[in-house]
C-alpha cells in the first residue's frame, strides 16, 4: 500500500497567530509563575439596544465598540506599574503612525511622568518579528516634524527583537528587564523569594 506524501513543515512557527494572542498567552504564563501580573484591557462598548424576552434576562442586540480610553496592557512587575500599547503592521518599510491614537501618546506620557514603564510593543507580521520600543522615544518621533511614520530600520535600531519561544510565546519581560532594569539583576537570577 503506498505511503501518503508528506507534508514540508512549515518553519514559519505560529503563523497566523496574532499578536494579542501572543502576549495574552504570555501574561497568562507570567501570572502563572508569578513573574508579573499583567493583563489586556477590555475594550469598551457602547449599548446602543437591549431586548428583554423574558422578565429575568437581557438581550444585547445592538451594541458598538468606543474607541479605548487608554492603552491595551496594564498590570505590575518587579515593584512598578506598567502600561503599553501593542500594534501589528503588514507593511515591510515602515510603521504607520496613523496606527496610534493621541489619547494613548498622552496616557503614556503620564505613566512615564508618574513613574511607570511605558513602551509600545510592535510586530511586523511579514517578517514575523517583534520589537518592544521605549515610549518616551516613539513619542518624541510622534511628535517630530512632519513624520507619518517610523522605518522598518528605525525601528530595528531603536527598538529591542522580542524573543520568541513556546512557553511565554513572547519573552518580552526580558527585553523590560535589559531596558528598564539594567543595574538590577535579572529576574531568572537567584534572589531572597527564591524565584530562581
Amino acid at each position: 500500500m503506498p505511503t501518503p506524501a508528506v507534508k514540508a513543515q512549515d518553519n514559519h512557527m505560529g503563523r497566523g497567530m496574532s499578536l494579542e494572542n501572543d502576549l495574552n498567552d504570555s501574561n497568562a504564563y507570567y501570572c502563572s509563575c508569578d513573574r508579573a501580573l499583567i493583563h489586556k484591557k477590555p475594550t469598551p462598548i457602547q449599548v446602543v439596544k437591549v431586548d428583554y424576552p423574558e422578565r429575568s434576562a437581557a438581550k444585547i442586540t445592538e451594541a458598538y465598540y468606543k474607541t479605548p480610553s487608554t492603552t491595551d496592557y496594564n498590570g505590575i512587575y518587579r515593584g512598578r506599574a506598567i502600561d503599553f500599547e501593542a500594534k501589528e503592521t503588514r507593511q515591510k518599510t515602515s510603521f504607520p503612525f496613523k496606527s496610534i491614537h493621541p489619547h494613548q501618546i498622552e496616557h503614556l506620557k503620564k505613566v512615564i511622568q508618574h513613574g511607570g514603564i511605558g513602551f509600545f510593543i510592535i510586530r511586523f507580521t511579514c517578517f514575523e518579528e517583534t520589537y518592544l520600543i521605549d515610549a518616551a522615544i516613539l513619542i518624541d518621533m510622534y511628535y517630530e516634524g512632519e513624520r507619518k511614520s517610523i522605518s522598518y530600520m528605525k525601528v530595528k535600531e531603536v527598538g529591542s527583537l522580542i524573543r520568541m519561544g513556546l512557553t511565554p510565546r513572547l519573552c518580552y519581560l526580558d527585553n523590560v528587564d535589559a531596558l528598564y532594569f539594567k543595574e538590577e539583576k535579572s529576574y531568572g537570577t537567584k534572589s531572597k523569594r527564591g524565584n530562581g
